[in-house]
């Protein structure tokens, strides 16, 4: 067993330190945030060079407008391109809360509830065994908050072999291992992250909407949100030049991760690939600001979003895996709630690339944090000596320093 480590984040517009034009019109003691900033810049690259970290970006937002950003190392070694406004990055995981958003989508215009049974919509779902009771009581919420049951892979097993596909690129793979998948714990009792969950409101949004999964949320997420250089799976030919490549390091050594692999049915919760200006343009969503509440309104009301806000269960692990962060889930978000505030987001971890998501709806700030290296440390690694963890909490300070 290994424990894999992530990385950090970036963004886009100006050079690379010009804070007071960007927070301008905020309301935070500049002063404070840009000392903050500073001392969070430097610990940030040097922890990244100290770990031989070959890329990585982040962005810290307040009031949806853009108070500081970095850019550090190289999006492809090979051609020794570095890292820009423009690297695209995969998200992995951070993929799920669209699907979560689309999901909610479908609520407000009746077209399901979220204490259906799956069942109802993924009617093939008969065939897993239950010890726990009848498969009818599974239902869209908790594969929203993650406690269905079902187990946490796509595939079943976790040999991670060459000739093995990426992931499962048809549903029918999944119905075929539907007969040996087994429900783990009683559905709804506890949290347990399950990819395989997410797989099946995939499922349920092509069915509803007779979209493809990817084409449904370009036409009623990324476009309306103006996120016109995000897309799913394999890079169009005019962005290729943009995309960054991804790597592992492992007791010293780096390897290069596989390039512009396709996420096939599990696109519902990893396959979302974008530059930091367009993941800022989702945070700004997240957020809300109402100069743009006619458009947000469009995507999904205010109320059907911080829905997804409230707790629903507690977590005590993030969507990577890691203790520390998190203290419970709404729908398709983690909430982590500590010294009288709540933060909200979201972790993902795939193919060498690590991120996370992070914004607090009180005070309006929200931060983007993301690699393209996934350092992977011994089991049981000190938290001193993990590096990710160590700059997750250095962005917390940074939220913390605005007022």
């Amino acid at each position: 067993m290994k424990t894999t480590i992530g990385f950090l984040l970036y963004f886009t517009l100006f050079s690379v330190f010009s804070i007071t034009s960007f927070g301008q019109n905020t309301t935070n003691k500049m002063g404070d945030f840009d000392t903050a900033f500073q001392k969070f810049k430097a610990y940030y690259e040097q922890e990244l060079k100290q770990e031989g970290i070959v890329g990585s970006s982040f962005v810290f937002l307040k009031d949806n407008k853009v108070l500081a950003h970095d850019y550090y190392g190289s999006a492809n070694l090979e051609k020794n391109q570095p890292v820009d406004e423009n690297t695209i990055y995969h998200w992995a995981s951070n993929t799920k809360p669209f699907t979560g958003i689309a999901i909610m989508q479908l609520r407000d215009r009746g077209l399901l509830k979220l204490d259906d049974p799956v069942i109802k919509y993924l009617p093939e779902l008969k065939a897993v065994h239950d010890p726990y009771g009848d498969m009818s009581e599974i239902t869209i919420r908790q594969l929203m908050n993650h406690s269905s049951g079902f187990r946490g892979r796509t595939f079943p097993w976790n040999d991670d072999k060459e000739w093995q596909p990426f992931e499962p690129q048809e549903f029918s793979q999944i119905v075929a291992m539907l007969p040996f998948t087994e429900i783990l714990f009683k559905p709804g009792s506890k949290f347990s992250y399950s990819n395989l969950g997410i797989v099946f409101l995939g499922q349920i949004i092509e069915r509803l909407t007779l979209d493809d999964y990817e084409v449904y949320i370009d036409k009623n997420i990324l476009k309306p949100l103006e996120m016109y250089h995000s897309y799913f799976d394999a890079t169009p030919y005019y962005l290729l030049n943009h995309r960054s490549h991804s790597y592992y390091i492992e007791n010293g050594k780096r390897t290069t991760g596989r390039f512009d692999a396709n996420s096939g049915i599990t696109v519902s919760n990893s396959g979302l690939n974008s530059p930091l200006p367009d993941m800022t343009k989702y945070l700004n969503f997240l957020i809300g600001g109402s100069s743009k509440s006619e458009i947000y309104d469009v995507v999904l009301k205010r109320s059907s979003l911080e829905e997804m806000f409230h707790q629903t269960i507690a977590a005590p692990l993030d969507a990577n895996g890691n203790s520390g962060f998190t203290t419970g889930i709404g729908l398709n978000f983690f909430l982590d709630e500590r010294n009288g505030e709540t933060y909200l987001g979201h972790g993902g971890d795939q193919n060498g690339f690590i991120s996370y998501i992070e914004f607090n709806e009180k005070k309006r700030t929200a931060s983007i944090l993301v690699f393209n290296t996934n350092l992977i440390l011994p089991n049981n690694t000190p938290p001193e000596k993990d590096m990710v963890g160590k700059l997750r909490k250095a962005v917390r300070q940074l939220h913390e320093s605005v007022n």
